[in-house]
């Protein structure tokens, strides 16, 4: 009957019980078209792309988005994320192989979510995760240092030459251009304390524009936009072999920080709101086929935008329509102003995006990080740095890395304790027989890292001669766990010391026999309690030098 229902849900339509809040998701959406207008041509040009393709893309990404996508409240478009990895692509490849990179991201996007690895996100460590965004805000900043001073600059792949690039150019610095973008900046900052309804981005666009248009100061300006909707065109080579081939690295670049960077959107827009959380296995879906459809309208690769999802839950935006009136009245701007954004200087744009940049840096995580742990601190500068220097998917996978050997690491501290004489041995036995027996308590699984540990308690400790391990709460155990267990086994047999376990739960016991290292460790050495295994050992007080071997008396039950 639960799979009945569950299937008939799934068939329900998408629009169901959606134009119950339509007046709440109309404000959201006309708020959020609002603030993505400047925000998707500033995004289009820090990526190297002509200002139109962001504003496709914001259309066009942002309605397949919302129609098939698994947050209800979700607003899609180009992001700054997306325009550090955009840049390199573009200026390497060239805009019809970035289109042709955007369909196979998308295709690996829904294949994604097919297979059901939504949810892996939600094992990124914090540290990474902040990392790479405070990477992200310094790329951005960095990279409208030319738009800010008024240079028209070819654009660096690579973040070093390009500010080496900018500097080195200071002496045609356009001071008409740095004006404006101050004055953006400092309308960006100070007119929520006027207005909060209508963005200070928008207002210093339009200040900016205004008087550059007015005064016929000499700055670059980002030319002409077509005052017409985006129309389906064709995409050269798309199906040539050689091509996709070249582009697969690109291609996985572009999937995997667009899934991030959505489903993290995603969690943050959870947070937000009281009403249905989000799906990522369908949200991946969703921003796949618009990353496979918005290329054909000439845009570029899209992903969730947290600013703006924030911006329509907080206009009362509650449902998928939020994001469908997002693109209509993007759309609808676009045909009315057109003409008027032809003349917005880029300097306008930089002072926008340098605002964003510096909102992006994670400035509570820094501290937060600081006060924990340097171990931590130091993930999230490795990969802050990566994603400096070289590029964010490199960031991410040299971040996990580091974060996983640190995890490891812990563990292996954490559930590995050696135990205090005192607290194992039982009343009548000798304390002395403490320098002979060496006693680990084990919580959770076995690691790996574990093997290297009780090598050294050897090397710090000659004269053990039996290592007893309490397995007493390791519920299970996995492959990996089992060759540290037997890497541990073989590096005592070596030391001539004996391992023995106690309280040996029945699926690790079956697992050790069904691969043969319970028989090689012996039954002889498996006690159900620690005391009985301690008890069984007294005689090495007898014969310091003895070799331990030891058959299990009739009062000592092996498991």
């Amino acid at each position: 009957m639960t799979a009945f229902t569950t299937l008939n849900n799934a068939k329900q339509p998408w629009f169901k019980g959606v134009f119950a809040h339509w007046r709440g998701d109309l404000a959201g959406g006309m708020t959020a078209a609002v603030v993505a207008l400047p925000l998707a041509l500033a995004f289009a040009v820090a990526s190297g792309v002509e200002p139109k393709a962001g504003l496709y893309t914001a259309i066009v990404a942002g309605i397949v988005a919302a129609t098939f996508g698994g947050s209800p409240v979700q607003i899609t478009g180009p992001t700054g994320a997306m325009a550090v990895i955009l840049v390199g692509i573009v200026a390497k490849y060239g805009i019809e192989k970035v289109w042709i990179a955007g369909v196979m991201a998308g295709i690996i996007q829904v294949a994604l979510g097919i297979a059901k690895l939504g949810r892996l996100v939600k094992f990124i460590p914090y540290p990474v995760t902040a990392g790479f965004t405070n990477g992200i805000a310094v790329i951005i900043f960095c990279g409208q240092l030319n738009n800010l001073f008024g240079l028209q600059l070819p654009r660096s792949e690579h973040f070093l030459p390009g500010i080496g690039q900018t500097f080195s150019h200071l002496a045609g610095l356009n001071w008409a251009a740095v004006g404006l973008a101050g004055l953006v900046i400092a309308t960006k900052l100070l007119w929520p304390r006027i207005n909060r309804s209508i963005p200070g981005s928008l207002v210093g666009l339009v200040l900016a524009t205004a008087i550059a248009s007015y005064f016929h100061l000499q700055v670059p300006t980002i030319g002409a936009i077509p005052q017409s909707l985006p129309i389906p065109q064709g995409i050269p080579h798309w199906n040539d072999f050689h091509i996709i081939q070249q582009l697969i690295n690109p291609a996985l670049a572009l999937a995997a920080l667009g899934s991030i960077e959505s489903l993290l959107s995603a969690v943050v827009a959870d947070g937000m709101t009281v009403s249905e959380k989000h799906n990522s296995d369908r949200e991946l879906i969703g921003q796949g086929l618009a990353n496979m459809i918005v290329p054909f309208f000439g845009g570029i690769p899209a992903t969730g935008a947290i600013a703006r999802t924030a911006v329509n839950v907080r206009s009362g935006g509650k449902t998928r329509l939020s994001g469908i009136f997002h693109g209509v009245i993007l759309a609808l701007i676009i045909l009315a102003v057109a003409p008027f954004a032809a003349q917005i200087p880029l300097a306008a744009l930089a002072g926008i995006l340098m605002v964003t940049s510096v909102r992006m840096m994670e400035w509570e995580a820094i501290g937060l990080l600081v006060r924990s742990t340097y171990s931590d601190f130091g993930v999230m500068l490795l990969t802050w740095g990566v994603t400096i220097f070289f590029d964010l998917v490199l960031a991410v996978e040299v971040g996990l890395i580091a974060a996983g050997a640190l995890f490891i690491k812990r563990m292996s501290e954490l559930n590995m304790a050696k135990m205090p004489e005192t607290e194992v041995f039982p009343p009548g036995v000798p304390l002395e027989l403490g320098k002979h027996i060496a006693v680990y308590r084990v919580d959770g699984p076995v690691f790996f890292g574990a093997a290297e540990q009780f090598a050294t308690c050897l090397r710090e400790m000659p004269e053990v001669k039996a290592l007893i391990l309490r397995l007493r709460f390791v519920p299970n155990m996995d492959v990996t766990g089992l060759v540290a267990l037997e890497d541990i086994y073989h590096n005592l047999t070596r030391r001539n010391c004996r391992l023995i376990l106690s309280g040996l739960q029945p699926e690790v016991e079956n697992l050790l026999a069904r691969t043969g290292l319970l028989a090689k460790i012996g039954k002889e050495n498996c006690f159900d309690t620690t005391d009985t295994a301690i008890c069984s050992l007294t005689h090495l007080l007898e014969n310091n030098n003895s070799t331990v071997a030891i058959a299990s008396s009739p009062q000592n039950v092996p498991v």
